[in-house]
């Protein structure tokens, strides 16, 4: 007796995923129609028996879908470059085209959108962080399908691919609490992100879990990401922290740069700790104790996430929180007693 035929043979005569399979043959949004083509050919070759459904992809689904970010975004290759390649590689995998616009200052203030949303020739849009609430709701107001990732808003009524910020600053709050240090500095501008009001909030977390009162004089929650401000705090700062905790690893460059500068030795005098595993953190001498983001699985979530949410439009929105790694390296050490 011949075996049956399963979705599971026809995804890996194509070589594809079995979920890429059950969508083309319910009909469900997620596939190109090339791709779908391929896959009911296959499916008929095989003798697989499936029933055809009407869907939206029937008649209007392109097979693209479109990733927009801020010029900002775009310029900080070595982070959101690499969730772009992750998205591109996880798209491809699935059959799917992905267009990329950079929005400018004049585009995100005057809400004007790429040509590729406005005619609606996309499926679905990825949003890369934040380029302004009121740009990111036009977006969504077109109806077409949208996941934003690494960014959310009370205002933003869209799915959300988000580091698990607050627990990952807990865990790093927290081994520089394990190490001895009673006065831990918090440095970022919480006015710039979320992410960063958030990371303040597992600061704050770990110190009162571990029974520390916060000290005013020790959290610097509107210092920019640029040398003089930093260099500005390190030399003015009232009470002088044994660690520092940053929001990012440019922020822990330049305070472990300015404290080296100052003569103060990192990691005996000073543990520097930061986030986001980055270029600067590990060609800062000594190397940087920072949180590592799996950007491979930002990528690959959004896709996944935004697949979903054009085959199941009415679905309540959600938020996916990836977890975070710390990586201890040689800038944090224990207190000297």
């Amino acid at each position: 007796m011949a075996k049956k035929v399963s979705m599971q043979d026809i995804a890996d005569a194509l070589n594809i995923s079995k979920n890429s399979v059950s969508q083309a043959l319910s009909g469900k949004a997620g596939v190109s129609p090339a791709t779908r083509k391929k896959i009911q050919k296959t499916a008929n070759e095989l003798g697989y028996h499936y029933k055809t459904m009407a869907s939206r992809s029937d008649s209007h689904q392109t097979g693209n879908i479109g990733l927009i970010a801020s010029d900002f975004a775009f310029s900080l290759q070595s982070f959101f470059g690499e969730i772009y390649l992750s998205v591109e590689k996880e798209a491809t995998n699935r059959g799917l085209n992905v267009l990329i616009q950079s929005i400018s200052n004049e585009m995100r203030d005057n809400l004007t959108l790429p040509s590729f949303i406005e005619n609606k020739q996309v499926d679905g849009v990825l949003i890369l962080s934040h380029i302004s609430t009121d740009y990111m709701n036009k977006v969504i107001s077109t109806g077409i399908p949208t996941v934003t990732i690494d960014h959310h808003h009370p205002l933003i009524q869209a799915d959300a691919i988000l580091t698990n910020n607050r627990f990952a600053a807990y865990t790093a709050v927290k081994h520089l609490i394990d190490l001895g240090h009673e006065k831990i500095a918090f440095v970022g501008d919480t006015r710039f992100s979320p992410s960063y009001q958030e990371r303040l909030e597992g600061y704050l977390l770990a110190l009162q879990e571990h029974k520390m009162a916060a000290d005013d004089n020790l959290i610097f929650s509107s210092v920019e990401e640029d040398e003089k401000s930093v260099k500005d705090l390190i030399t003015t700062v009232s009470t002088p922290p044994t660690a520092w905790f940053c929001v990012n690893d440019g922020l822990g460059f330049f305070v472990q740069s300015s404290l080296q500068r100052n003569g103060i030795h990192v990691p005996e005098e000073a543990s520097v700790c930061s986030f986001d595993n980055g270029q600067l953190s590990r060609l800062a001498n000594p190397k940087i104790t920072t949180v590592d983001i799996d950007l491979q699985l930002y990528g690959r979530k959004a896709i996944e996430q935004l697949v979903w949410r054009m085959a199941n439009e009415d679905e309540p929105i959600t938020e996916l929180l990836l977890p975070a790694k710390l990586l201890k390296r040689e800038s944090t050490m224990k207190v000297n007693d």
